[in-house]
């Protein structure tokens, strides 16, 4: 892996709206072993190997991001797992996290592979992970991943439990798919210790039939969760966007994030890699800045920190997510699966 030494932050990256941009989100591949409806279209072409970066550039990448003042680091996809010899950057990485400089290292995960790393992940410093699972229902489990199988993913949330990891679950809300297991599903997680957090569905990429069809307004799926549930507003902040309630039922933690129906940009205090090099500075907009280009043009980082710093001035106030029946197109071309999560 990349030699380059851990250095200390020497100043944070704030942008024009006085945010300080301390959460990195890189994808280290575009590709998945599930097909989720809202996510992929089930015949994706998937980026050429040249593309994409070795595990030796994003561990440069990620360095760079780190000495220039990132103090969380979270590794994503497509399904990171699947990335060969990924468990190399991971074990790279955590260097940051013996020397101080990073104060987290976590990925994201559909949980496919989880069973067959969540040790590894353990001994490289990785102490809670974000699961996405959006039904309990193996049969409906495999329409929405149209591959995947749940119990291997039950499998590997056991495992990562055993293994120490804390483990949220992420569930997408699907209208006329999963709204009626909301609440059986807040109280399975809870029961095993598990956070949970709803997402609204996001217009990003081209997939098979239209979003509006799948979007559900968490405002509603929270009114019908707090007939069922005493939902007790949380001072409890992640740093992200998602809003949390207690459950006085469960005594568990639940999470809302709404880029639809209310606005979280105000406090972003994020940017997006893909596996290619490219860093988005919002998840809702096509700006985009290369950093594959200064990567490679330079051993040293001169380049590349310039191109960091002069991308992250233009980083937007905010994002125009939409979805409605007039609204034909995604907000961004891009799927999910590329951008990061």
């Amino acid at each position: 892996m990349n030699a380059h030494a851990p250095v200390a932050a020497v100043s944070a990256l704030v942008d024009r709206f006085g945010r300080a941009i301390d959460y990195l989100r890189v994808s280290v591949t575009d590709r998945c072993d599930f097909r989720c409806v809202y996510c992929m279209s089930e015949d994706m072409n998937f980026l050429p190997k040249r593309d994409v970066l070795t595990l030796e550039e994003l561990d440069r990448l990620c360095s760079a991001f780190v000495a220039l003042g990132t103090r969380k680091l979270r590794i994503t996809g497509g399904e990171p797992l699947v990335r060969r010899d990924i468990m190399h950057l991971f074990r790279s990485l955590s260097r940051h996290l013996d020397s101080g400089a990073l104060d987290e290292l976590t990925l994201t995960t559909n949980g496919s592979q989880l069973e067959r790393f969540a040790d590894e992940l353990v001994a490289c410093g990785v102490r809670r992970v974000n699961v996405s699972l959006d039904t309990l229902d193996a049969a409906k489990f495999r329409a929405i991943t149209r591959w995947g199988d749940l119990g291997k993913v039950m499998a590997g949330i056991d495992r990562a439990q055993a293994a120490g990891l804390a483990v949220k679950i992420n569930a997408v809300a699907l209208k006329d798919v999963n709204e009626v297991e909301a609440p059986a599903m807040v109280e399975w997680a809870h029961a095993r210790g598990l956070e949970m957090t709803f997402i609204e569905v996001m217009p990003m990429g081209e997939i098979e039939g239209q979003r509006v069809d799948q979007y559900l307004p968490l405002s509603q799926l929270r009114a019908d969760l707090a007939r069922r549930f005493t939902l007790i507003p949380s001072m409890h902040a992640s740093g992200g966007p998602a809003r949390y309630f207690d459950v006085r039922e469960t005594g568990g933690r639940l999470g809302f994030i709404t880029p639809l129906t209310h606005n979280f940009c105000e406090s972003c205090n994020r940017v997006r890699i893909t596996c290619t090099g490219t860093l988005y500075m919002c998840l809702g907009q096509e700006d985009a800045a290369d950093l594959r280009g200064p990567l490679r043009q330079s051993d040293g980082d001169h380049l590349l920190n310039a191109a960091i710093r002069a991308a992250i001035a233009r980083k937007p106030k905010g994002h125009d997510f939409i979805i409605d029946r007039t609204t034909r197109r995604p907000a961004v071309g891009r799927h999910m699966s590329v951008t990061g999560g």
